[in-house]
């Protein structure tokens, strides 16, 4: 296929090599001048979209996947389909998918889940939204830059799964973090309330995955000074667009509410960013109760 990729950040770059390596025809754009291992680089992004079967964007946020969607959409050639792999709002990928039906093009908002690491090694989870036919166009792609893809329903479901997965997480890190660090005043080893908690009823993705305790468990970001797999920022993003959501549909989430003032605060008020989101560990060992 001919392949046009806008923003080659830390996910986009290894997705586009990943593309390239497989043998297609990829063509890519960043502001920031980044590039990719096999890709060809565009002047535009419009350039990059031009004669492509299909234009892949992995973005920042809502308000630039629209404007970079002002650019693309008219470049490309009817028919072809454009996936967006960012994480953004739910309203923006619906409006980017009605813009791209009225110039008949196919669209699916896929957003990812593995992080740095599973953009490189080819292992991404994608959530998928829109049509059976643009996800059957996409879906070969998927194949090659992850494990799985979940076609989750019309435009904006991908986005909507994505938010709701990532609330777990973070309230359940927050959780995991906390009971550590209780367990740490009682005077419980951590790798004894690892292994009686990743073997009961406590089991979590953040336990047993991904565990905040360096030395404890699989190898995580904690065994590297917690330098970020998944920035505390990304989670704060991620958890906002949450909030955004479940007050557009009046759902009750405080849970929710709670994990992203959590991180906001981390984030903005006690040096976390820049660190993994599993760094509210140590954050919450050098706190007491009040």
């Amino acid at each position: 296929m001919k392949i046009g990729f806008i923003g080659l950040g830390n996910m986009g770059a290894p997705m586009a090599a990943n593309l390239a390596k497989a043998g297609h025809d990829v063509t890519g754009f960043d502001v920031a001048g980044t590039t990719a291992e096999g890709v060809a680089d565009a002047d535009s992004a419009a350039v990059a979209a031009a004669d492509k079967d299909i234009v892949i964007t992995m973005l920042p946020n809502g308000d630039i996947l629209r404007a970079v969607a002002n650019d693309v959409i008219p470049a490309m050639k009817p028919g072809a389909t454009l996936i967006d792999c960012s994480t953004v709002d739910v309203e923006s990928a619906r409006a980017v998918a009605a813009q791209a039906d009225a110039a008949a093009l196919g669209c699916v908002d896929a957003p990812v889940s593995g992080g740095i690491g599973g953009a490189a090694g080819g292992t991404l989870t994608f959530m998928a939204g829109g049509s059976t036919e643009a996800f059957s166009a996409a879906k070969p792609l998927f194949d090659i830059m992850g494990q799985k893809a979940v076609h989750c329903g019309d435009a904006g479901a991908g986005q909507a799964a994505k938010i709701c997965n990532n609330m777990i997480l973070g309230a359940t890190m927050i959780a995991t973090c906390e009971a550590f660090a209780l367990a740490d005043k009682l005077g419980l080893d951590r790798q004894k309330m690892f292994d009686v908690v990743s073997t009961s009823s406590g089991y979590s993705w953040t336990m047993n995955a991904y565990c905040p305790a360096p030395g404890v468990g699989p190898q995580s970001p904690a065994d590297n000074g917690y330098q970020p797999g998944f920035a505390a920022e990304l989670m704060l993003k991620d958890l906002g667009l949450s909030q955004q959501a479940a007050e557009a549909v009046n759902a009750d989430t405080p849970m929710g509410q709670r994990a992203l003032e959590l991180y906001r605060q981390f984030v903005e008020d006690e040096g976390g960013k820049g660190r993994d989101f599993s760094a509210m560990l140590p954050r919450f060992s050098a706190r007491g109760r009040n």
